[in-house]
């Protein structure tokens, strides 16, 4: 008998979980050979953009009509988002419990807002399997740690995208059926797609490249500050940064401040990052945690040089103490500038091994290598 598998997964702005999300579903379609039917539930709209692949890979979504009550515009900021997730508990509330009851889905993927699905469950016998998952490394305030404490009773599987994370939870959570999965990044034929222009681009000596959501997590005015100094030193050096976020206007002043407009380019969001990944000598992560950290992965994958900070998780495991590229201690700006400049003077071959070894560790980020393992939890 085919299995249900339900993804709750709503969310506001362009983040990196909801291609984990999208993929994993993907996956599932794939490879199940028809075994298993994924299903994601559109609770405000965030799965409308997405109808051509879904439709696609042959996914079903259940809509629960609720977008009517949320404008569709990007949301950032501690208090928006805070208020956007209660609006969602209470208007979702009986219809997720009406969905829940109507279908009776075998597995239930919790994995952004979860606060409302893990209350319903903790008071209601749905009798489906309830899979949290972890999509990066959680800041447990006194609250959210009493609150996970006791609905995580009532959780029947945890999963991690990262080893040290898994370990985290362990210790707090006193839990023993939590499981390492790996994020579904590397979707070949997708990836494949949008490489294909740009494969025979050749890297160009002074051009650098980071991404991610221009935010405090992603740490790019350290990045940019560490830029300074280098582009003293030599002022053909460039560094271009995609991605959008609330911290926009903060770095575009900084650049203006500095001269730094000939160096230093903002370039918004990218639904194509390749373009960029080949051109680029080297991609740069100065994050202050990351888990795993997707754009290492994609970077891995298109054979890109990787310079990132050692932080939290993600980084420290897939580099594997500079085995697949050069780390620099987090935050840490004489660091930065030392490992820029080890790099810079690597052996060509060094650097291709550190290449090589990137790649061969980004394929266990792969849907298949994904639906394996999600196949092995759920049975």
């Amino acid at each position: 008998m085919q299995k249900k598998i339900f993804y709750w997964s709503p969310f506001f702005s362009e983040i990196a979980t909801i291609k984990a999300v999208l993929n994993s579903a993907i996956s599932i379609s794939k490879f199940s050979k028809d075994n298993i039917k994924p299903t994601l539930i559109n609770v405000i709209g965030e799965w409308d953009d997405y109808n051509e692949i879904i439709l696609e890979n042959n996914i079903e979504v259940i809509d629960l009509k609720l977008k009517k009550y949320f404008k569709k515009k990007k949301i950032s900021g501690f208090f928006f988002s805070r208020y956007y997730q209660i609006k969602i508990f209470i208007l979702a509330f009986l219809p997720l419990i009406f969905l829940l009851r109507k279908n009776k889905p075998d597995i239930f993927i919790l994995h952004l807002v979860t606060s409302l699905p893990l209350f319903l469950n903790y008071f209601f016998n749905f009798k489906s399997k309830i899979i949290l998952r972890i999509s990066g490394l959680p800041r447990l305030n006194i609250f959210r740690k009493l609150f996970w404490k006791i609905a995580i009773k009532k959780v029947d599987i945890i999963t991690t995208p990262t080893i040290a994370t898994k370990i985290f939870l362990k210790k707090v959570l006193n839990k023993d059926e939590i499981y390492l999965l790996r994020d579904p990044i590397i979707f070949v034929k997708e990836i494949n797609n949008k490489q294909k222009k740009y494969k025979n681009h050749q890297p160009e000596d002074n051009i650098y490249i980071s991404i991610g959501r221009l935010t405090k997590q992603k740490n790019f005015l350290f990045l940019l500050k560490c830029f300074k100094k280098i582009v003293d030193k030599n002022k053909n050096n460039q560094l271009y940064i995609l991605g959008y976020g609330e911290d926009y206007y903060m770095l575009e002043d900084y650049i203006k401040k500095n001269n730094l407009e000939k160096n230093i380019f903002l370039e918004g969001y990218k639904e194509n990052i390749y373009q960029y990944l080949y051109k680029a000598r080297a991609f740069i992560l100065p994050s202050l945690w990351e888990d795993p950290g997707f754009v290492l992965i994609e970077a891995s994958y298109s054979n890109t040089t990787i310079i990132s900070s050692d932080c939290e998780n993600g980084p420290k495991e897939i580099l594997i103490e500079n085995k697949n590229g050069f780390l620099f201690k987090s935050n840490n700006s004489n660091s930065f500038l030392n490992v820029f400049d080890s790099f810079q003077k690597s052996n060509p071959k060094e650097i291709d091994l550190k290449k090589i070894n990137a790649k061969k560790m980004s394929k266990n980020f792969s849907l298949f290598s994904h639906y394996c393992e999600l196949n092995k939890i759920i049975k």
